[in-house]
């Protein structure tokens, strides 16, 4: 029996009746078990309550056929600690929980209803808070492409685990660039939803509207799949967004109009330049789109300047995510001095960079001008060293995750959606990925030109 590698064909097979929900949850199974040693990106694979959960959808399908099928029936997903999974321990990457949650968070019972199989939880940084895959609570997560590379994060088991063919789908969250930067290190698709897109429920919201959950996959199909099912809102959500105007497997199904792409000629990060291979790999995927017939033209980009908003929020949102923990006392130090930091940070004073932060979402739609697209690198440098951070302090740890983030996090203050598509291979065959920007709302925009690259 030849199970299929993506999400989208696995749930037609499942529906059809051509394979079992069980069949392809014990691939995945048997992957992981394979693969996992080297890489270490699952910090919990959930085995036996996977094929239970895999043979209950097996059930309802031989007892209702089609009609029991969901849009992912069958296949099999990964999440990172950070997501709700009833009577399993969100980490958050650490150790400040130990209680089982009550339930699953409004993403994975979504996820489920679809027909979903959750195989197991993925690796992080404590709380998210570094782009990278270490964790002094797991372990340290490594790079397929090269064992001595960071994967990128903080989605690190997540993006890891899909470039390994471990599991079609993976979720991850995107607080600064945490899907995209593991996306492009890990040579997959992640896609940062526009604000508001996909609820954080049972949370009102996270990091005050910076981070949002997502998904990472290996083909843009199953990304819109994904997308179609995860979004919408709760009643409980801070930053809620209208429905989409079409689903976004359409999308993803039709080729796009022409499209204006603006290439920025200039980083975010003022004087700041992508490596060589960086830029060569963009430019050449800069020219795969004129091939498809986009108008792409590269020029200076305007870019508002996201950087005190940013720390303000992400400082201030540690303090709080610190608040929803059951043992905050346990903690790694540089995570505490963060929420030490963030302590600091009155509540007039968030409010203000969130007005800042509207601000630099009028900026960057102003900065597309009659462009449909914005395109930049995802990352200006390949990935760092598997262990860079290890034994460092909480000062040098900020700084060297600034260049990381620096062609990222702007979005996340912005709060527009951004993906990161392959776009070629370093001499040394490391992944590069691009950074694709569409307006407010436009997810089906990158989703359809993520397609049609993968079949030109």
């Amino acid at each position: 029996m030849t199970i299929p590698r993506d999400a989208v064909d696995i749930a037609r097979a499942v529906s059809a009746g051509r394979i079992t929900a069980r069949a392809t949850v014990q691939a995945a199974l048997g992957r992981i078990e394979a693969l996992d040693p080297a890489l270490n990106a699952f910090t919990a694979v959930r085995r036996e309550a996977a094929l239970q959960e895999a043979d209950a959808l097996d059930r309802r399908l031989a007892a209702d056929g089609v009609d029991a099928a969901g849009p992912l029936a069958g296949v099999p997903v990964a999440v990172k600690e950070e997501y709700d999974v009833a009577g399993e321990i969100t980490t958050l990457g650490g150790r400040g929980n130990s209680r089982p949650a009550r339930g699953d968070c409004a993403v994975v019972r979504r996820l489920r209803q679809a027909g979903a199989v959750i195989v197991g939880r993925t690796n992080m940084p404590e709380f998210g808070q570094f782009p990278v895959g270490e964790s002094a609570h797991h372990g340290d997560c490594l790079n397929p492409w090269d064992l001595a590379r960071s994967p990128g994060g903080s989605s690190a088991g997540s993006a890891v685990a899909v470039a390994t063919g471990a599991v079609p789908v993976a979720m991850g969250s995107d607080g600064g660039g945490s899907l995209r930067i593991p996306a492009s290190a890990c040579g997959v698709l992640g896609l940062k939803p526009t604000r508001g897109r996909v609820s954080s429920a049972p949370l009102a919201e996270h990091w005050f509207g910076l981070a949002c959950f997502g998904a990472i996959t290996r083909t843009a199909r199953d990304l819109a799949a994904v997308m179609d099912v995860i979004t919408g809102n709760e009643a409980v959500d801070r930053w809620r967004l209208p429905p989409p105007p079409r689903r976004f497997i359409d999308a993803a199904d039709a080729p796009p109009r022409r499209l204006r792409i603006l290439l920025a000629a200039n980083a975010v990060m003022p004087g700041a330049r992508p490596a060589p291979p960086v830029a060569r790999a963009v430019h050449g995927l800069a020219a795969r789109l004129r091939e498809l017939g986009h108008d792409v033209r590269k020029t200076r980009v305007a870019w508002p300047v996201p950087t005190a908003p940013f720390l303000a929020l992400y400082f201030a949102g540690m303090h709080a995510e610190a608040q929803q923990v059951e043992h905050p006392e346990r903690l790694e130090p540089r995570t505490r001095t963060s929420v030490r930091v963030g302590s600091l940070i009155p509540a007039a004073a968030v409010r203000a960079a969130l007005r800042r932060a509207e601000r630099i979402r009028v900026g960057v739609e102003a900065a597309f001008g009659s462009a449909d697209l914005l395109m930049l690198p995802t990352l200006l440098d390949l990935p760092g060293g598997a262990h860079d951070l290890r034994g460092r302090g909480w000062a040098a740890a900020l700084l060297s995750s600034t260049p990381v983030v620096s062609n990222t996090a702007i979005f996340n203050v912005s709060g527009h959606p951004a993906m990161s598509i392959p776009a070629g291979m370093s001499p040394g065959g490391i992944p590069i990925g691009a950074q694709l920007v569409a307006r407010t709302g436009q997810e089906d925009l990158l989703l359809a030109v993520a397609a049609q690259l993968e079949t030109d």
